[in-house]
Protein backbone atom coordinates (compact mmCIF):
# COMPACT_ATOMS: atom_id res chain seq x y z
CA UNK A 1 0.00 0.00 0.00
CA UNK A 2 1.01 3.45 -0.59
CA UNK A 3 1.32 5.65 2.41
CA UNK A 4 -1.97 7.31 1.55
CA UNK A 5 -3.81 3.51 1.52
CA UNK A 6 -2.07 3.09 4.89
CA UNK A 7 -3.24 6.28 6.07
CA UNK A 8 -6.58 5.78 4.98
CA UNK A 9 -7.04 1.75 6.76
CA UNK A 10 -5.64 3.24 10.02
CA UNK A 11 -8.15 6.00 10.19
CA UNK A 12 -11.47 3.61 9.07
CA UNK A 13 -10.00 1.01 12.01
CA UNK A 14 -10.27 4.19 14.61
CA UNK A 15 -13.75 5.27 13.57
CA UNK A 16 -15.11 1.95 13.95
CA UNK A 17 -12.99 1.28 17.55
CA UNK A 18 -11.89 4.81 18.71
CA UNK A 19 -8.07 4.57 19.87
CA UNK A 20 -7.60 6.63 23.04
CA UNK A 21 -4.26 8.01 23.57
CA UNK A 22 -4.20 8.46 19.72
CA UNK A 23 -3.10 11.87 19.12
CA UNK A 24 -4.50 14.25 22.25
CA UNK A 25 -7.89 12.27 22.83
CA UNK A 26 -6.94 12.89 26.62
CA UNK A 27 -7.38 16.67 26.12
CA UNK A 28 -10.19 19.13 26.87
CA UNK A 29 -12.13 20.53 24.08
CA UNK A 30 -12.65 24.15 23.27
CA UNK A 31 -15.48 24.79 26.24
CA UNK A 32 -18.84 27.47 24.72
CA UNK A 33 -21.31 27.77 26.48
CA UNK A 34 -24.86 25.96 25.64
CA UNK A 35 -22.11 23.51 23.82
CA UNK A 36 -22.49 20.00 24.51
CA UNK A 37 -20.07 17.63 23.03
CA UNK A 38 -21.04 13.92 23.00
CA UNK A 39 -18.71 11.25 24.79
CA UNK A 40 -18.18 9.45 21.08
CA UNK A 41 -16.68 12.75 20.02
CA UNK A 42 -14.54 13.16 22.95
CA UNK A 43 -13.24 9.89 21.86
CA UNK A 44 -12.51 10.21 18.27
CA UNK A 45 -10.88 13.98 19.13
CA UNK A 46 -7.83 13.11 16.55
CA UNK A 47 -6.12 16.68 16.77
CA UNK A 48 -2.63 18.07 17.95
CA UNK A 49 -4.60 21.18 19.33
CA UNK A 50 -7.28 23.20 17.82
CA UNK A 51 -8.18 25.11 14.74
CA UNK A 52 -11.18 26.63 16.01
CA UNK A 53 -10.40 30.60 17.82
CA UNK A 54 -13.44 32.23 18.61
CA UNK A 55 -12.03 35.64 17.38
CA UNK A 56 -11.22 34.40 14.17
CA UNK A 57 -14.98 33.62 13.42
CA UNK A 58 -17.17 36.30 13.55
CA UNK A 59 -20.19 37.13 11.13
CA UNK A 60 -20.69 33.33 10.15
CA UNK A 61 -18.05 32.10 7.82
CA UNK A 62 -18.28 29.58 6.12
CA UNK A 63 -15.07 27.11 7.05
CA UNK A 64 -14.21 24.14 4.84
CA UNK A 65 -13.13 21.67 7.18
CA UNK A 66 -9.88 18.72 5.57
CA UNK A 67 -10.40 15.74 7.28
CA UNK A 68 -13.51 15.35 9.64
CA UNK A 69 -12.42 12.89 12.78
CA UNK A 70 -15.54 12.82 14.71
CA UNK A 71 -16.90 15.79 14.06
CA UNK A 72 -16.22 17.46 17.32
CA UNK A 73 -14.12 20.72 15.46
CA UNK A 74 -16.98 20.93 12.80
CA UNK A 75 -19.83 20.86 15.59
CA UNK A 76 -17.39 23.91 17.11
CA UNK A 77 -17.26 25.53 14.09
CA UNK A 78 -21.03 24.98 13.29
CA UNK A 79 -21.25 27.25 16.86
CA UNK A 80 -20.56 30.11 15.42
CA UNK A 81 -22.17 29.87 12.05
CA UNK A 82 -25.37 28.45 12.74
CA UNK A 83 -26.94 27.92 9.20
CA UNK A 84 -27.32 25.40 6.60
CA UNK A 85 -24.23 24.30 4.64
CA UNK A 86 -21.94 26.84 6.76
CA UNK A 87 -19.19 23.78 7.56
CA UNK A 88 -18.35 21.90 4.60
CA UNK A 89 -16.20 18.73 5.86
CA UNK A 90 -14.66 16.66 3.69
CA UNK A 91 -13.60 13.10 4.43
CA UNK A 92 -11.97 10.31 2.12
CA UNK A 93 -12.15 7.73 4.26
CA UNK A 94 -15.64 6.21 4.51
CA UNK A 95 -15.72 4.74 7.67
CA UNK A 96 -14.69 8.11 9.24
CA UNK A 97 -17.77 10.15 7.20
CA UNK A 98 -20.38 7.30 8.81
CA UNK A 99 -18.55 7.97 12.39
CA UNK A 100 -18.81 11.79 12.25
CA UNK A 101 -22.62 11.60 10.77
CA UNK A 102 -23.31 8.87 13.49
CA UNK A 103 -22.04 11.68 16.00
CA UNK A 104 -23.54 14.76 14.62
CA UNK A 105 -26.84 13.38 14.98
CA UNK A 106 -25.94 12.42 18.63
CA UNK A 107 -24.82 16.24 18.93
CA UNK A 108 -27.98 17.76 17.79
CA UNK A 109 -29.96 15.41 20.12
CA UNK A 110 -27.56 17.29 22.85
CA UNK A 111 -27.21 20.98 21.63
CA UNK A 112 -30.97 22.56 21.12
CA UNK A 113 -29.03 25.12 18.68
CA UNK A 114 -27.55 22.94 16.14
CA UNK A 115 -28.96 21.25 13.29
CA UNK A 116 -26.93 18.17 11.30
CA UNK A 117 -27.68 20.20 8.31
CA UNK A 118 -25.03 22.76 9.27
CA UNK A 119 -22.32 20.46 8.65
CA UNK A 120 -22.62 19.18 5.07
CA UNK A 121 -20.14 15.87 4.69
CA UNK A 122 -18.65 15.18 1.37
CA UNK A 123 -16.82 12.35 0.06
CA UNK A 124 -12.97 14.23 -0.76
CA UNK A 125 -9.46 14.63 -0.28
CA UNK A 126 -7.04 17.50 0.22
CA UNK A 127 -5.48 17.14 -2.87
CA UNK A 128 -8.09 18.22 -4.98
CA UNK A 129 -11.18 20.11 -2.85
CA UNK A 130 -14.56 19.32 -3.87
CA UNK A 131 -15.56 23.44 -3.79
CA UNK A 132 -15.23 26.12 -6.28
CA UNK A 133 -12.34 28.79 -6.45
CA UNK A 134 -11.90 31.54 -3.70
CA UNK A 135 -15.35 30.29 -2.27
CA UNK A 136 -14.91 29.89 1.80
CA UNK A 137 -13.64 32.30 4.39
CA UNK A 138 -11.70 29.33 6.51
CA UNK A 139 -9.98 26.27 5.42
CA UNK A 140 -9.18 24.79 8.73
CA UNK A 141 -7.59 20.83 9.14
CA UNK A 142 -6.36 19.49 12.14
CA UNK A 143 -3.48 17.06 12.29
CA UNK A 144 -3.33 15.66 8.80
CA UNK A 145 -1.34 17.70 6.67
CA UNK A 146 1.51 16.79 9.01
CA UNK A 147 1.11 12.95 7.58
CA UNK A 148 1.65 14.16 3.63
CA UNK A 149 4.68 13.81 1.91
CA UNK A 150 6.83 17.14 1.16
CA UNK A 151 5.27 16.82 -2.39
CA UNK A 152 1.67 16.30 -1.49
CA UNK A 153 1.78 18.85 1.56
CA UNK A 154 2.19 21.71 -0.80
CA UNK A 155 -0.51 20.51 -3.44
CA UNK A 156 -2.76 20.23 -0.09
CA UNK A 157 -1.77 23.78 0.70
CA UNK A 158 -2.59 24.98 -3.01
CA UNK A 159 -5.28 23.29 -3.09
CA UNK A 160 -6.23 25.47 0.48
CA UNK A 161 -5.56 28.83 -0.64
CA UNK A 162 -7.53 28.13 -4.25
CA UNK A 163 -10.62 27.50 -2.69
CA UNK A 164 -10.13 30.94 -0.14
CA UNK A 165 -11.63 34.35 -0.98
CA UNK A 166 -9.16 36.75 -0.46
CA UNK A 167 -8.12 37.91 2.95
CA UNK A 168 -9.46 34.39 4.28
CA UNK A 169 -7.90 32.48 6.63
CA UNK A 170 -6.18 28.83 6.80
CA UNK A 171 -6.55 27.36 10.42
CA UNK A 172 -4.26 24.43 11.44
CA UNK A 173 -2.73 22.42 13.89
CA UNK A 174 -0.07 20.22 13.24
CA UNK A 175 2.85 18.40 15.05
CA UNK A 176 6.64 19.67 14.00
CA UNK A 177 9.69 18.09 15.09
CA UNK A 178 12.34 20.27 16.59
CA UNK A 179 14.85 18.58 14.33
CA UNK A 180 14.46 16.93 11.25
CA UNK A 181 13.27 13.06 11.57
CA UNK A 182 15.65 10.78 10.49
CA UNK A 183 14.82 8.87 7.00
CA UNK A 184 13.81 5.22 8.76
CA UNK A 185 11.40 6.84 10.92
CA UNK A 186 10.17 9.09 7.43
CA UNK A 187 9.78 5.91 5.52
CA UNK A 188 7.65 4.29 8.02
CA UNK A 189 4.02 4.46 7.16
CA UNK A 190 2.04 3.30 10.73
CA UNK A 191 4.05 5.88 12.09
CA UNK A 192 3.25 8.14 9.60
CA UNK A 193 -0.05 7.50 9.42
CA UNK A 194 -0.18 7.90 13.77
CA UNK A 195 1.12 11.71 13.28
CA UNK A 196 4.72 10.41 14.71
CA UNK A 197 7.38 10.61 11.68
CA UNK A 198 5.52 13.07 8.72
CA UNK A 199 6.33 16.39 10.69
CA UNK A 200 8.22 18.79 9.27
CA UNK A 201 10.52 21.73 11.28
CA UNK A 202 9.20 24.64 11.88
CA UNK A 203 11.07 26.29 9.67
CA UNK A 204 10.14 23.88 6.18
CA UNK A 205 6.48 24.11 7.48
CA UNK A 206 5.76 27.93 7.06
CA UNK A 207 8.18 28.05 4.82
CA UNK A 208 5.63 25.72 2.54
CA UNK A 209 2.60 28.09 3.95
CA UNK A 210 4.46 31.19 2.08
CA UNK A 211 5.41 29.10 -0.81
CA UNK A 212 1.97 28.53 -1.41
CA UNK A 213 0.96 32.18 -2.23
CA UNK A 214 -0.02 33.35 1.94
CA UNK A 215 1.46 36.61 2.76
CA UNK A 216 0.79 36.89 6.57
CA UNK A 217 0.97 33.64 9.01
CA UNK A 218 0.36 33.89 12.68
CA UNK A 219 1.19 31.47 15.73
CA UNK A 220 -1.67 31.09 17.91
CA UNK A 221 0.14 28.35 20.31
CA UNK A 222 3.26 26.31 20.30
CA UNK A 223 3.68 23.53 22.83
CA UNK A 224 5.21 19.68 23.24
CA UNK A 225 3.13 17.29 22.03
CA UNK A 226 4.71 13.74 21.71
CA UNK A 227 8.39 12.52 22.59
CA UNK A 228 10.38 9.74 20.31
CA UNK A 229 12.28 8.49 22.75
CA UNK A 230 16.12 6.68 21.47
CA UNK A 231 15.80 3.31 22.37
CA UNK A 232 12.18 2.87 21.02
CA UNK A 233 12.47 4.41 17.82
CA UNK A 234 16.22 3.76 17.55
CA UNK A 235 17.73 7.51 17.98
CA UNK A 236 20.73 8.78 18.78
CA UNK A 237 18.97 10.80 21.05
CA UNK A 238 15.67 11.61 22.05
CA UNK A 239 13.55 13.65 19.24
CA UNK A 240 10.24 15.92 20.70
CA UNK A 241 7.41 17.17 18.66
CA UNK A 242 5.77 19.81 19.22
CA UNK A 243 2.13 21.18 18.18
CA UNK A 244 1.84 24.49 16.30
CA UNK A 245 -1.36 26.25 15.96
CA UNK A 246 -1.50 28.71 13.24
CA UNK A 247 -3.60 30.83 11.18
CA UNK A 248 -2.34 32.02 7.62
CA UNK A 249 -3.66 34.48 5.44
CA UNK A 250 -4.53 34.87 1.80
CA UNK A 251 -2.99 38.54 1.00
CA UNK A 252 -0.32 39.07 -1.37
CA UNK A 253 3.11 38.48 -0.03
CA UNK A 254 5.12 42.27 0.59
CA UNK A 255 8.34 42.42 -1.70
CA UNK A 256 10.17 41.73 1.27
CA UNK A 257 8.75 38.51 2.01
CA UNK A 258 5.74 36.79 3.78
CA UNK A 259 5.26 38.33 7.57
CA UNK A 260 5.45 35.74 10.29
CA UNK A 261 4.19 36.88 13.85
CA UNK A 262 5.40 34.36 16.62
CA UNK A 263 4.88 37.06 19.38
CA UNK A 264 7.85 39.32 19.36
CA UNK A 265 7.63 43.08 20.61
CA UNK A 266 9.64 45.89 19.66
CA UNK A 267 10.34 48.34 22.45
CA UNK A 268 11.52 51.62 22.03
CA UNK A 269 14.20 53.25 24.48
CA UNK A 270 15.24 56.37 23.43
CA UNK A 271 15.06 59.89 24.20
CA UNK A 272 11.86 60.75 21.93
CA UNK A 273 8.07 60.19 22.70
CA UNK A 274 7.79 58.26 19.64
CA UNK A 275 10.07 56.19 17.07
CA UNK A 276 8.91 56.33 13.00
CA UNK A 277 10.87 53.78 10.72
CA UNK A 278 9.07 55.72 7.73
CA UNK A 279 7.94 52.11 6.62
CA UNK A 280 4.85 51.92 8.76
CA UNK A 281 5.77 51.47 12.35
CA UNK A 282 5.34 53.97 15.11
CA UNK A 283 6.76 53.05 18.63
CA UNK A 284 5.65 54.96 21.39
CA UNK A 285 8.70 55.17 24.49
CA UNK A 286 8.53 52.20 26.77
CA UNK A 287 5.50 50.37 25.09
CA UNK A 288 5.99 47.23 23.50
CA UNK A 289 4.17 46.79 20.62
CA UNK A 290 3.74 43.30 18.50
CA UNK A 291 5.67 42.90 15.43
CA UNK A 292 6.00 40.09 12.92
CA UNK A 293 9.93 38.86 12.81
CA UNK A 294 10.39 40.23 9.56
CA UNK A 295 10.17 43.77 11.09
CA UNK A 296 11.54 42.61 14.51
CA UNK A 297 14.91 41.81 12.83
CA UNK A 298 14.69 45.55 10.92
CA UNK A 299 13.97 47.06 13.91
CA UNK A 300 16.73 45.41 16.32
CA UNK A 301 18.89 48.42 17.25
CA UNK A 302 20.89 50.03 20.48
CA UNK A 303 17.60 52.24 20.97
CA UNK A 304 14.88 49.45 19.93
CA UNK A 305 14.48 46.31 22.10
CA UNK A 306 13.18 43.42 20.73
CA UNK A 307 11.89 40.42 22.40
CA UNK A 308 11.71 36.79 22.09
CA UNK A 309 8.68 34.80 20.42
CA UNK A 310 6.44 34.00 22.54
CA UNK A 311 5.13 31.08 20.36
CA UNK A 312 1.36 33.04 21.31
CA UNK A 313 -0.05 36.12 19.06
CA UNK A 314 -3.78 36.90 18.03
CA UNK A 315 -3.35 40.30 16.27
CA UNK A 316 -2.95 43.95 17.42
CA UNK A 317 0.21 43.98 15.98
CA UNK A 318 2.24 47.36 14.13
CA UNK A 319 2.66 45.60 10.74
Amino acid sequence: MTYLETAAQFYSDVAETPQVGLCCVQSTPLQLPGLNIPDQMQEMNYGCGTTVHAAELTNQPTVLYVGIGGGLEALQFAYFSRRAGAVIAVEPVAAMREAAARNLQIAAQENPWFETSFVEIRAGDAFKLPVADASVDIVAQNCLFNIFEPADLSIALQEAYRVLKPGGRLQMSDPIATRPIPYHLQQDDQLRAMCLSGALTYEEYTARIIDAGFGQVEVRSRRPYRLLDSHTYNLDDHLLLESLDSVSFKVPIPEDGACVFTGKTAIYTGNQAIFDDNAGHILQRGIPAAVCDKTAAKLASKDVIVTNSTWYYDGGGCC
